[in-house]
């Protein structure tokens, strides 16, 4: 098979219904305009009924559970039987990701925030997880390689799931109590979920028809930006009392977020002209080395963390 049929194949095999269902560009700001409709949402009803806040807050685990079980399902982690063509690329951006930026992330937190511990975890939190979907979108739009991004994906995922007990105890618990049943929750809550939603993707690819299947995968891909945006509205709801408290925290936030950004841009740079990656390629790590925006960790830290908003 040639090269150029082969990538097709495979961007074919990742998307399936994805352009129908939203656009890349589009949907991008699609999800963006959600969230912050969540934020608003959620700190309004909080602030003008706490009751109602708190109550709706109590939901919170149901929406994780289903946000974790979409996250699951719609990703294509078939497509990792292609890794191998690309090992060298896969190698540099999971050093860069999990080992580089990870270090960085830590020194830039302890630099901004290392008085304030809630707030530094869930800031660090923000910085070791690599981007599990927005980043597709970005990717194509800048010209990069969509097919390796589409690898990169199921490995991002899996190994920002089991890393996570990992970095908190590496980096946290000197500084917030953890939960000693940190690892059993992550087991429980994501591991599972995870072996069940994989199972049914290949139950339904086996014995449902094939356009129903792409119809189904691209409803269950259209449906994440709304359950990360209920979530959201729910946990301002019930905490937006405890983030107005500490509202001035996030001047600093901003300016540790953008420190990041500028270095981790001359990280990627770095990284593509040391190992002598190609347009496309060099275009995907600025994009994966960059995007922080990992919703199943939000997932992760709102179960494994409980009663934390400020984290």
């Amino acid at each position: 098979m040639k090269k150029k049929d082969y990538n097709k194949r495979a961007k074919d095999l990742y998307f399936g219904e994805w352009d129908r269902v939203m656009d890349n560009n589009a949907g991008n700001f699609h999800t963006t305009a959600l969230i912050i409709g969540g934020i608003l949402a959620g700190s309004a009803i909080g602030t003008v009924s706490p009751t109602t806040g708190e109550l709706l807050g109590t939901y919170v685990d149901y929406v994780v559970l289903a946000l974790v079980a979409l996250l699951f399902f719609e990703a294509r982690f078939e497509i990792l039987a292609q890794a191998g063509k690309y090992l060298r690329f896969i190698s540099v951006a999971w050093v860069a990701n999990f080992i580089i930026i990870p270090t960085l992330g830590l020194l830039i937190a302890s630099l901004f925030l290392s008085g304030q511990p809630l707030v530094f975890t869930g800031l660090l939190i923000y910085f070791i997880a690599p981007c599990t979907d927005w980043m597709l979108g970005f990717t194509k739009l800048a010209g990069g390689n969509v097919t390796l991004g589409t690898i990169l994906i199921p490995i991002n995922m899996v190994t920002q799931l089991l890393l996570y007990p990992v970095y908190l105890w590496l980096f946290v618990r000197k500084r917030v109590e953890l939960p000693v049943s940190l690892l059993d929750t992550v087991v429980h809550w994501f591991l599972i979920p995870f072996v069940g939603a994989i199972m049914l993707r290949l139950l339904l690819k086996t014995f449902v028809p094939k356009k129903l299947f792409a119809r189904f995968t691209a409803i269950v891909t259209a449906s994440v930006p709304y359950v990360i945006s209920l979530l959201v509205t729910l946990i301002f709801s019930a905490n937006i009392g405890t983030i107005l408290e500490h509202a001035d925290i996030f001047v600093i936030i901003l300016l540790a977020v953008f420190l990041f950004f500028v270095i981790t841009y001359f990280i990627g740079e770095g990284l593509s002209n040391l190992f002598g990656f190609s347009r496309p390629e060099h275009v995907l790590l600025a994009m994966t080395t960059a995007a922080r925006n990992a919703p199943l960790m939000l997932g992760v830290t709102v179960v494994a963390l409980p009663g934390q908003p400020l984290v």
